[in-house]
């Protein structure tokens, strides 16, 4: 792809980018200063773009104090830059590979329409697991993902003053949560299936991170999980496989999966996480479709096995 767009007589070339944050703007502006004359049109089914992932928590923390600085780009400054079409609040539904169109839906009106493509990059990412277990639809269980998932448990904080948090998972996102609930004046627990937090580590390193914990006052339960959860209208009871705790608000960051949905409805080739497979030039099995992100398996640089690491 890359090369032809080097060449400087594919003007008709039209490119359709599903997904707006990390893989997808930054795939939009590199297609962009490859070729000034490529149709770009990138969707994204919320409102905001190519914001800070890793800010999040931080900004939950009060250690990122403007809302301003989590967003690096808006539909607007991305199309006055980059002469990208940004359509934001609009959710490809469909993808038609054998037409070359996806099925777009405004997610505020739920019209629908028809956009045909020369090149389709796939960009949706991974989504938050929700485990199906009792009690967890109470409005005092979060999940982060975006940018209106931090308000939301931003807002909470704010206007019911919560005492006491508890972190389900000990990953990246869940330790980082820890830390910026733990900033925000609360008393917090971390419970975690595993022996150990962040799974990447080896035993030895993370049991430096227990300690660190430990030493701020968090509590760490470990090789533990959560069975079932319920809502006294004060708080949380939350019964684990060994024992009882409670908490005023919940993050649940036990993991995520690709969204990849409507790549599976497609005839795109999945692992059996639910990755899409591309090969070494981002390149899925069904012509002039790509990959990137969150949403595809990747091979660790280190064991050369393929892999799954989300890291937004």
């Amino acid at each position: 792809l890359q090369k032809k767009l080097n060449n400087k007589e594919v003007k008709n070339m039209k490119v359709l980018i599903i997904g707006g944050v990390a893989g997808g703007a930054t795939a939009a502006a590199r297609l962009r200063r490859l070729n000034e004359h490529v149709e770009i049109i990138m969707f994204e089914r919320g409102e905001y773009i190519s914001f800070a992932n890793c800010g999040l928590p931080y900004y939950i923390g009060g250690e990122i104090t403007e809302k301003s600085a989590l967003t690096l780009q808006t539909p607007q400054s991305f199309h006055s830059r980059f002469n990208v079409d940004v359509r934001n609040f609009s959710e490809v539904t469909k993808i038609n590979a054998h037409k070359k169109s996806v099925t777009v839906k405004n997610v505020k009106t739920g019209e629908e329409y028809s956009e045909s493509y020369d090149k389709l990059i796939l960009s949706m990412g991974a989504e938050p697991i929700k485990p199906n277990i009792e009690g967890i639809s109470s409005d005092k269980i979060f999940t982060l993902r975006n940018i209106p998932d931090t308000y939301k448990i931003k807002d909470f904080i704010e206007q019911n003053k919560p005492k006491s948090a508890v972190v389900v998972g000990g990953g990246y996102i869940g330790i980082e949560m820890a830390e910026n609930l733990y900033n925000a004046g609360l008393d917090v627990t971390i419970v975690e299936m595993a022996d150990k937090v962040i799974g990447p580590l080896d035993y030895d390193m993370a049991c430096d991170v227990h300690n660190h914990i430990k030493s701020k006052g968090v509590k760490l339960i470990l090789g533990n999980g959560v069975r079932s959860i319920s809502d006294n209208g004060r708080g949380l009871d939350i019964t684990l496989n060994s024992g009882e705790i409670s908490a005023d608000i919940m993050i649940m960051a036990i993991g995520v999966k690709p969204e990849t949905g409507i790549a599976k409805d497609a005839g795109l080739e999945l692992n059996q996480r639910g990755s899409i497979i591309v090969n070494s030039n981002m390149q899925t099995l069904i012509s002039d479709i790509y990959a990137v992100g969150d949403a595809i398996e990747v091979t660790d640089f280190v064991a050369k096995e393929k892999a799954f690491i989300p890291l937004a």
